[in-house]
């Protein structure tokens, strides 16, 4: 361990950022993601990822002819995991150079210099970055799987919990809160099946040198071009990936970036609105997401239960929002083979995303097992506006009595704007609706008849109920290809 003033003299004259006890935590992966997406991405974590991709290839290349002391590989075994990244930031105030003072660090560990042989630092960091990605992107997989199945459950719970759908936040017509649940899913699984695509095609860059050609790594190995591609099918075996790039440069397409987090942020969507609606419906005291013993809403307002957990997530997915704009803004910024401008936003928007995604499916996964609804509110505002709800089925009954659609129509929507603006600037008690248009000569319906159907509307919800089922039986059958899935309580394995 170096002294700390020796460290603090170094970052005065460098200005090279140095890791101290005290340095500024990351806000989004210390408050909201997990520990298996934080320890993919952590400083620490990353290195020894680095330093067991240089052990692939350094074995791969000797099961190829390079010869390489059986000593050396032992050695940098033993100290693959022996972190210190004060010394590692001391070097670097030295080189001005991350990778190179990563490689001298793990070197001097072990006692020999065989790692990075034909490689360029983008060779090991745009390789490492590109497991970290797919790592991630197979855990959110899991995590996501999860999130489906909890919300499955809870749709089937109220798939027969009719309420007043609204459109344009105004009643519209009769659905179940199963049936929202299970719009907001149908939504989730169509990002899910994109995430699924992009996991089995995502490429790996590979072993392809300073400028794309593999030269230094063809050098290596006696310009036999067979062997080449055997290091670099055990490195891509290693790593997992299913498809190399082929012809590329210095770096790999950072649209690829774009793909990825893009694909996040559509992963997100559905989560957001169904936080959302649970906000509002907790508004009107429809729905509680859930308030814990001793929870505390309001610093100032004893009485509150605000819906911290569901905004928590609409504001993750801003987040994630601002990240898609960050690297679209790299995709197409390309010079020539390469350059590092895209650094600096990479380092930043690549890991923050996954800790945002992560972030967005814990704390829903929380709100799902804890939410509640509360029944007798949904069923006074579904009864205030029931005959608004059922105008379209009157409509379509005055039709089948030998009325003007036109006609009937314009009748309804008389009745129905007066008994709206009654009921809002008189308190009107009730909905007289039924009456009005049953007193009306060019609705043909009587106002017995009318209330006849308002008293079955309350069924009135179609397929909502055979949606919720179907919604539930794909989540099932997509859950049986990711059984740890079903080891997932409130985002952590049990």
């Amino acid at each position: 361990m170096l002294p700390i003033m020796v460290m603090i003299k170094a970052l005065s004259t460098s200005r090279l950022p140095i890791p101290m006890s005290n340095s500024i935590p990351n806000i989004i992966a210390q408050r909201y993601a997990s520990e298996a997406i934080c320890d993919l991405w952590s400083e620490s974590g990353r290195i020894i990822l680095e330093r067991e991709f240089w052990l692939a290839v350094l074995k791969a290349q000797n099961d190829l002819g390079l010869p390489v002391p059986p000593e050396a590989i032992a050695a940098y075994e033993r100290v693959k995991t022996r972190v210190d990244l004060e010394s590692i930031a001391l070097r670097e105030t030295i080189s001005r150079h991350d990778v190179k003072a990563r490689i001298e660090e793990f070197c001097a560990l072990a006692g020999h210099e065989h790692i990075h042989k034909g490689m360029t630092s983008r060779d090991l960091t745009d390789n490492v970055e590109q497991y970290q990605i797919l790592k991630s992107l197979q855990v959110i997989q899991v995590k996501y799987v999860a999130l489906l199945l909890r919300l499955g459950q809870r749709a089937l719970q109220w798939k027969d919990l009719a309420l007043a759908g609204r459109t344009h936040y105004a009643a519209a017509q009769p659905t179940t809160l199963g049936k929202r649940m299970a719009m907001f899913g149908e939504e989730m699984l169509g990002a899910f099946h994109r995430l699924g695509t992009l996991v089995e095609s995502y490429p790996l860059r590979g072993l392809k040198g300073a400028v794309g050609t593999a030269l230094d790594q063809y050098t290596l190995l006696d310009g036999n071009r067979e062997r080449l591609e055997k290091l670099q099918a055990q490195v891509r075996h290693h790593l997992g990936f299913q498809r190399e790039l082929g012809a590329v440069g210095q770096i790999y397409p950072r649209s690829l970036d774009f793909d990825a987090i893009s694909c996040l942020y559509q992963l997100g969507s559905g989560v957001a609105n169904l936080a959302r609606t649970i906000r509002l419906m907790a508004g009107n005291e429809m729905l509680t997401e859930g308030f814990a013993a001793g929870q505390v809403g309001s610093s100032a307002m004893p009485h509150k239960m605000n819906t911290r957990s569901t905004e928590r997530v609409n504001g993750l997915q801003v987040v994630l929002g601002g990240y898609v704009h960050m690297l679209g803004a790299l995709a197409g910024d390309q010079w020539f083979e390469g350059d590092v401008s895209c650094s600096v936003v990479r380092r930043v928007a690549l890991p923050d995303s996954f800790f945002a995604i992560d972030g967005m499916i814990e704390t829903m996964l929380h709100v799902l097992d804890d939410m509640g609804a509360y029944e007798a509110v949904i069923a006074k505002d579904l009864d205030r506006y029931l005959p608004f709800l059922t105008t379209t089925t009157l409509l379509m009954e005055a039709v089948q009595r030998g009325a003007g659609r036109e006609q009937a129509h314009e009748a309804i929507k008389e009745h129905a704007l007066a008994t709206a603006l009654e009921m809002r600037e008189k308190g009107l008690p009730e909905n007289d609706l039924a009456e009005r248009l049953g007193s009306d000569a060019r609705f043909p319906l009587e106002t017995g008849e009318i209330k006849e159907i308002l008293s079955r509307s309350r069924s009135l919800t179609g397929l909502a109920g055979q949606q919720v089922e179907s919604f539930a039986d794909r989540v099932k059958d997509l859950a049986a290809a990711f059984p740890a899935a079903r080891s997932i309580e409130k985002g952590r394995l049990l």
